[in-house]
């Protein structure tokens, strides 16, 4: 099959819509199951793109939860605490320690589970049943993986009442090296990027801190992976094998800096036993749980959910507020992040963003007339800054 025809495009009223080869060969893809839709489509195939180079990077299964050609985060395959597990709502998951793939996915739709309502799934490596599990009973549009065991396939065609979508795609698949697209009916072209995310990117550390640790070499190409199929400008948080925190979009890196971090503060505040103690009543739903810790994690909004009248819909007994002044006090305690730009900080004040939220290790491209100025504001925390020489905007 070298065309297949969509519903629509990204609004309903954008039709003729369809996908296809411009060699008419054939799509290196087979939809299993359902009818993905034009946006389904691009973060099907940037979010396949971006657990694949995950899985080459450091040899571990990878998933990624994309949103809007964006991802919400993206994953390794690792262990988790057991407060991890509870933050993601993932603790009752039979067998979830025995599927390195569903740890990964648990990790990415668990990261920033608010914009991941609705997402579309990744995975590096076939779908077993337990991811299939997870994917089962959290809001999203679809799945996108090299393919799928008999069980799992069953479980997600079962989804939404049959209508789930199910993509596989060929794991051999080469693009060519030069892309195409259209802008009010002018075509542009352009190189692939293949740049390759790897180790060697992190040999040109700046500051007088030279030391990266493993661990955090694996963090911060997590990040830079993460970075490559964000919409520019971006940011990326990432600690323990995971994304935590992605500002994408936004026309000043200061900006795309506190979006990013604001979510990576909100994933360490959810793991605190302030959080994980909250007296939920037991109608509640995940959907409506996720929505509910975001607004009492609010200094602005917390009334909301708090207030007399208001605290009766969603617990058992009122929660305590969570102030200002505690949770500073908590993520104070937080260190060892990593942080990766899609391109340079023009200023330190990125640098005193992060410092607040964590932040250890950063990688970016250099190349600021100000590089010296965000090289000391790096000395002054004690981190340790690699330039890699490598701009990632996508767009």
């Amino acid at each position: 099959m070298n065309r297949l025809e969509l519903k629509y495009g990204c609004n309903p009223n954008q039709k003729p819509a369809e996908i296809y080869m411009a060699d008419g060969s054939d799509l290196p893809l087979q939809v299993l199951n359902g009818r993905p839709g034009y946006i389904n489509f691009l973060d099907a195939l940037n979010s396949a793109q971006l657990v694949k180079e995950l899985r080459q990077a450091t040899g571990l299964p990878a998933a990624a939860s994309f949103k809007h050609v964006s991802p919400t985060s993206a994953a390794l395959g690792l262990p988790m605490s057991d407060a991890l597990k509870k933050a993601c709502f993932v603790d009752d998951i039979e067998g979830l320690d025995d599927s390195p793939l569903a740890l990964a996915y648990a990790r990415a739709r668990g990261a920033d589970r608010m914009c991941s309502f609705g997402d579309f799934i990744a995975l590096s490596d076939t779908c077993d049943a337990t991811t299939a599990q997870i994917i089962k009973r959290e809001v999203s549009d679809g799945v996108i993986a090299p393919g799928y065991t008999p069980e799992a396939l069953e479980i997600l065609k079962a989804k939404r009442k049959g209508t789930y979508a199910v993509v596989a795609l060929d794991p051999n698949y080469v693009p060519k090296e030069d892309e195409r697209k259209e802008v009010f009916g002018i075509t542009f072209l352009q190189g692939r990027n293949n740049v390759v995310i790897d180790k060697t990117l992190l040999d040109n550390v700046v500051t007088e801190n030279k030391v990266i640790p493993t661990n955090a070499q694996r963090d911060l190409l997590v990040a830079l992976t993460t970075l490559k199929y964000t919409q520019s400008n971006s940011v990326c948080f990432a600690v323990d094998g995971q994304a935590i925190g992605v500002g994408a979009g936004q026309q000043s890196r200061i900006h795309c800096t506190r979006l990013a971090a604001q979510k990576a503060d909100l994933w360490h505040l959810r793991q605190s036993p302030r959080v994980l103690d909250l007296p939920f009543r037991p109608d509640i739903g995940r959907a409506d749980r996720d929505n509910t810790i975001d607004l009492y994690l609010s200094d602005e909004d917390s009334g909301d959910v708090l207030d007399d009248g208001n605290w009766q819909r969603f617990f058992t007994t009122r929660p305590q507020p969570f102030t200002r002044e505690e949770k500073r006090e908590y993520l104070a305690g937080i260190t060892g992040v990593s942080l990766g730009s899609d391109a340079f900080f023009p200023f330190g004040d990125s640098i005193e963003r992060a410092h607040r939220s964590g932040v250890s290790y950063v990688v970016e491209p250099g190349g600021s007339v100000r590089d010296d100025n965000v090289i000391d504001t790096c000395n002054k925390y004690g981190m340790a800054m690699a330039f890699n020489g490598v701009r990632l905007f996508h767009h």
